[in-house]
């Protein structure tokens, strides 16, 4: 591990989801000297610069300046930064190392950890996990991209805690430098994402893969069988797969509408599937795969059990929102993806009215929109991807397309077009940047406009 104490430190990217913030937090309390540099400007980072207003740092706000890389020690890089970034470029010139947060949490976390990834599922499955450890673990941290960062717990924790991380491809991508993989790794699906920032299907796969890259004997493995790229992976862990049928290759699956497993050489019941509060055939998916977690980890059918009859979901991730005369509002602002959306639709009845578009990541919408042609009677379409979600819509398709100017506007077409009885489903299928700061920006704005109309202020 680097010293930090009286090293100049440069972290690029203070971003708004806490992780910037607990790594300067980190920082300067190892006697590291902090220069904080972000490309948006002050007014955009309020809240990141208000948790941070007490600590002595040098902030570079509203761009990057060449020379605070050449001179840094080691440069602390938000993980969305891609390795191709020409300021990165200059450090690696003046042979100044990178590193992120969650990788100067790896290095320093004393206790095992259960590290999640997927395309889709990750914070459900996380949460899950985190639930279902603490049952048998109370001091069981939760961390990772699902929010926050854990380095301003490191003291606390011990050989003795537990640590379930949410990981990005971006966070596997730098952790990759570490050659670093959880003891325990859940994959819950694989799918295109975030090509714009990968550069390509390969390297997004690569980044994935790191999960289990540089596990060793002693670890686990839980892969999502009924997936047909995961499947196919395969590191020195322990391999754990999960699936919808009882087969000869899967650990945990459902057997006569039971979730049961056979760890341990024993075939065992966990609960039925109807009683896993979570709706949709995905998040019975990511049920499973909480359980093969958890199970591996010495939990308890018992209390794997009382999680999933308990658990209501994590915030913007088909978030049953309100009821408003007669119609059910459904935010799922975390589909930056057509793949997420796909999941949503199958999960929820046909015939309703969605919302999407959003930010151009380069992805392709035909699938999706061979579904939306089969379930949706209104598409409102807002935001950079519009054209080519109305494209892909099947010809003679009896969906009706609307536009909207904004997301506000999206929303009060959507509550005139739907029925008494029907659904409307915010699932942008798209990023959240050409309009919204990220996803959960957005979705707090689809469900405060929701909320204004059943209040009668909207």
């Amino acid at each position: 591990m680097i010293p930090l104490d009286g090293r100049r430190v440069l972290v690029m990217g203070l971003g708004l989801f806490g992780g910037g913030v607990g790594a300067v937090r980190f920082l300067c309390r190892e006697g590291a000297r902090v220069t904080v540099t972000d490309l948006r400007p002050a007014e955009a980072l309020e809240e990141s610069l208000r948790a941070l207003e007490s600590l002595p740092v040098v902030y570079r706000l509203g761009g990057h300046e060449a020379a605070d890389f050449r001179v840094a020690d080691l440069i602390v890089a938000n993980p969305g930064v891609p390795r191709s970034s020409p300021f990165l470029k200059i450090a690696g010139k003046r042979g100044v190392p990178v590193t992120t947060e969650i990788c100067l949490f790896a290095e320093r976390c004393a206790a095992p950890v259960v590290g999640i990834t997927g395309s889709s599922g990750k914070t459900t499955t996380t949460s899950l996990v985190g639930e279902m450890m603490r049952r048998k673990t109370p001091r069981t941290l939760v961390g990772g991209n699902v929010g926050g960062s854990l380095l301003d717990r490191l003291e606390e924790i011990t050989a003795e805690t537990r640590v379930v991380l949410e990981l990005s491809s971006f966070q596997l991508d730098r952790l990759s430098d570490l050659q670093w993989s959880p003891q325990t790794a859940v994959v819950t699906n694989f799918a295109p994402n975030h090509l714009d920032m990968h550069g390509s299907l390969e390297a997004y796969k690569r980044a994935k893969r790191q999960i289990i890259a540089h596990q060793g004997e002693g670890d686990v493995e839980v892969l999502n069988g009924d997936d047909p790229e995961v499947r196919r992976w395969s590191g020195r862990g322990r391999r754990v797969v999960f699936g919808a049928q009882r087969t000869s290759n899967c650990d945990v699956y459902i057997d006569d509408w039971h979730i049961r497993h056979r760890i341990g050489g024993f075939e065992k019941t966990v609960c039925p599937a109807r009683e896993v509060a979570l709706p949709g055939k995905h998040n019975l998916s990511n049920a499973l795969a909480a359980s093969g977690a958890a199970l591996s980890r010495g939990v308890t059918e018992a209390d794997i059990a009382a999680v999933l009859r308990t658990f209501k979901g994590v915030l913007h991730r088909l978030e049953r929102v309100a009821e408003i005369r007669g119609v059910t509002y459904y935010n799922d602002s975390i589909a930056t993806s057509p793949d997420r959306t796909q999941v949503a639709l199958s999960a929820l009845p046909p015939g309703l009215v969605l919302i999407a578009g959003g930010y151009d990541k380069g992805l392709a919408f035909g699938t999706l929109g061979r579904q939306i042609g089969r379930r949706v009677s209104h598409l409102v379409l807002t935001g950079q991807t519009s054209d080519a979600i109305a494209a892909s819509v099947p010809a003679g398709s009896a969906t009706r397309i609307l536009r909207a100017d904004s997301l506000d506007d999206a929303v009060s077409v959507a509550a005139r077009r739907a029925a008494p009885g029907s659904t409307v489903l915010f699932s942008p299928a798209s990023a959240s940047y050409d309009r919204f700061r990220n996803f959960t920006e957005r979705g707090d704005r689809f469900r405060q406009l929701v909320l204004d109309m059943r209040t009668g202020d909207g």
